[in-house]
């Protein structure tokens, strides 16, 4: 028979109130911690945050690159159309009605480009077909000035090098080495079939014409459009006055940032060009003209630009006088033409302009460069301009717009 303590413990222990929680309890509220702790969905907010904008990046990296076909046309007419917009509305000043001043303003800017390649027609033509034969004379060239004076080249050398050690090796192996190797097997090579070389070159003409026609019409519908299409952003923004004005500093200054770097690049371009042309007469250059107008339009591409028309410049040199000290004074005067406009001129208008540091100019044109090619080398810093004016105005981006900022 129990005693009364024992009875009165028994009753204790069934008591739920005594009892602190069913094991249960415990296992469904009680957190797991340690190694053993389950994967939540709802972990650290920053986390997920900075794992969203990662993705979000590279899913419009990759869009960018699928859709370049459609986005460059695109954008270059865009930046056209930014350009041409001014001369339209000073001849809406001047009492002449829209439709006129856009039709005047396409039909000079077609007319001037059509005008400029048909004076520099024989000019163009004689360089393309001058080619074979540059570089069968460069490649002589280099051959003659590596046999001159009867002394080994440096690639000779290394494998007179890489002999010695072969032989090394197989005297301390007690291998001898194989002088009666047999050769690879060579491949012979696809003959060259001309109708198939023409047909790439005609469908490739075809294309750049087609996509010509399209950014003429899409700058001659832009400039007809006039602010349609910024007022149309604005009521997009939604109903809040705040979030409209935001819009439209941001547009306002888009329009300014944009056509300033335009005329810039129209300025400077033209000033070079003039310069080249100038000094390739002086030196007696053949087809000095194309040349400039070559060098005007690559200076657009800042750093690459300059080496590509130096080096094209100086092989044509080389190909005319058969001289190296001709080639290095026409590809070292091409160079300092290029650095006195880009230093003094180019450098001081950027800098009012744009307000971007050197390093972040040379990033964003590798990264276009390698996204689009050479369009994207011509497109990237007016994209990084408009990039850097949003950035500036949107809480979430501060980040950018400082990184880019000078």
């Amino acid at each position: 028979m129990m005693s009364t303590d024992a009875i009165a413990a028994v009753a204790a222990n069934d008591d739920p109130k005594q009892d602190p929680a069913p094991v249960e309890q415990l296992s469904a509220e009680t957190p797991i911690t340690g190694p053993l702790a389950p994967f939540s969905p709802h972990g650290p907010t920053h986390v997920r945050s900075v794992c969203l904008r990662i993705l979000t990046v590279l899913a419009l990296v990759f869009a960018l690159q699928w859709a370049q076909k459609f986005l460059i046309p695109l954008v270059f007419g865009i930046f056209i159309a930014y350009t041409l917009n001014p001369l339209v509305v000073w001849l809406e000043r001047i009492r002449v009605p829209r439709v006129f001043g856009t039709c005047l303003v396409m039909a000079a800017l077609v007319l001037g480009l059509g005008q400029v390649g048909y004076s520099l027609r024989g000019e163009f033509q004689s360089i393309m077909e001058r080619l074979p034969a540059a570089a069968h004379q460069l490649s002589r060239a280099i051959v003659n000035a590596k046999n001159q004076g009867g002394q080994a080249s440096t690639i000779q050398k290394m494998q007179a090098a890489a002999s010695e050690i072969e032989n090394a090796a197989g005297q301390a192996t007690g291998v001898k080495p194989d002088s009666k190797r047999q050769p690879p097997a060579v491949v012979a090579a696809a003959p060259f079939q001309l109708s198939e070389w023409i047909w790439t070159g005609s469908m490739g003409a075809m294309i750049f014409i087609g996509q010509a026609a399209m950014v003429t019409f899409l700058v001659f519908f832009l400039l007809l459009s006039g602010d349609t299409f910024k007022r149309k952003l604005v009521k997009l923004t939604g109903p809040s006055l705040s979030s409209k004005k935001i819009a439209v500093s941001i547009l306002l200054e888009i329009n300014t940032s944009i056509q300033s770097y335009m005329f810039m690049l129209l300025v400077t371009n033209a000033l070079l060009a003039v310069m080249m042309w100038i000094v390739f007469r002086w030196i007696g250059l053949e087809n000095a003209g194309a040349w400039a107008l070559a060098g005007g339009f690559l200076h657009i591409i800042p750093y690459f630009g300059p080496l590509l028309i130096a080096v094209a410049t100086g092989i044509t040199a080389f190909m005319q006088f058969d001289s190296f000290y001709m080639m290095l004074l026409v590809a070292a005067s091409t160079l300092v033409i290029a650095t006195l406009v880009g230093t003094f001129v180019t450098t001081w208008m950027t800098g009012r302009i744009a307000k971007m540091n050197a390093a972040a100019v040379f990033i964003v044109l590798l990264f276009w460069g390698w996204l689009w090619g050479v369009w994207g080398l011509l497109l990237g810093i007016p994209i990084i301009v408009i990039v850097k004016v949003i950035a500036k105005r949107v809480d979430g981006l501060h980040a950018v717009a400082e990184l880019l900022s000078d």
